[in-house]
């Protein structure tokens, strides 16, 4: 993919047709590298969650599966009323930000954010902070809001989801920007999607395989991916 300062980048993109997959929340315990986890259990599909606290993989924001909430920690306040989540219910998949769902939603729920795009618009644009990420970086590594990084991303299409990933921290692979990453969605056909993780726990499971190349800050491959705390899995109906 082709950037607007002449930097490239390796997209990777996995549809999903709405009426015929489930998306289920599933927490690694302990966390382990997405495809190896999906390699044991026989999953196919998967794309990486929500953050976490890298010191003891806690997941960061609200988890909820079958309706019950899971330990997490919340995001500092007042941000955890805003970052975007997505819900799955009885086949119907929601993506908002977190005051616009119930304030105890049935079904399946992860938070993570920023929104990325709402009613076909990109709503993340760069040097922007809405939901506050760059505001309480301090939960993170970094601040997730700078600059061009490894990303994912899932995303509401029609009738399609999409899970996107894509490479970075490489001459040939320069990462996306958040706004970058928006518009891509845009192109792409997305009514709505919100941000995953990202960085070196970017991880796309397509087909049974690791599609993305997982990088730590300084380019050095991370081989299998990083251990996450949470993923979305996508199963047929």
């Amino acid at each position: 993919m082709p950037l607007a300062d002449g930097a490239t980048t390796t997209v990777h993109v996995a549809q999903h047709a709405l009426a015929q997959t489930s998306v289920r929340v599933v927490r690694l315990h302990p966390p382990r590298p997405l495809a190896a986890w999906c390699a044991a259990r026989g999953v196919d599909e998967a794309i990486v969650g929500g953050f976490f606290v890298r010191a003891d993989g806690a997941a960061l924001g609200d988890v909820r599966t079958r309706g019950i909430a899971r330990p997490s920690v919340p995001f500092a306040a007042p941000w955890g009323a805003v970052r975007a989540c997505v819900q799955a219910h009885r086949g119907r998949v929601t993506i908002a930000r977190r005051h616009e769902l119930d304030v105890a939603p049935s079904g399946e729920l992860l938070q993570a954010g920023p929104l990325l795009v709402q009613d076909g618009r990109p709503v993340t644009r760069d040097g922007e902070d809405p939901e506050g990420f760059s505001a309480a970086a301090h939960q993170f590594d970094s601040d997730i809001t700078a600059g061009r990084h490894p990303r994912a991303a899932l995303a509401l299409a029609g009738d399609c989801l999409l899970a996107v990933a894509c490479d970075g921290r490489t001459a040939s692979d320069a990462g996306l920007t958040l706004g970058e990453l928006s518009r891509l969605l845009v192109a792409l056909g997305a009514d709505h999607a919100l941000n995953l993780d990202g960085g070196g726990s970017t991880s796309l499971v397509a087909g049974g395989a690791l599609v993305n190349m997982p990088r730590e800050g300084h380019g050095t491959p991370i081989a299998g991916g990083r251990p996450v705390v949470t993923a979305l899995m996508f199963t047929p109906r």
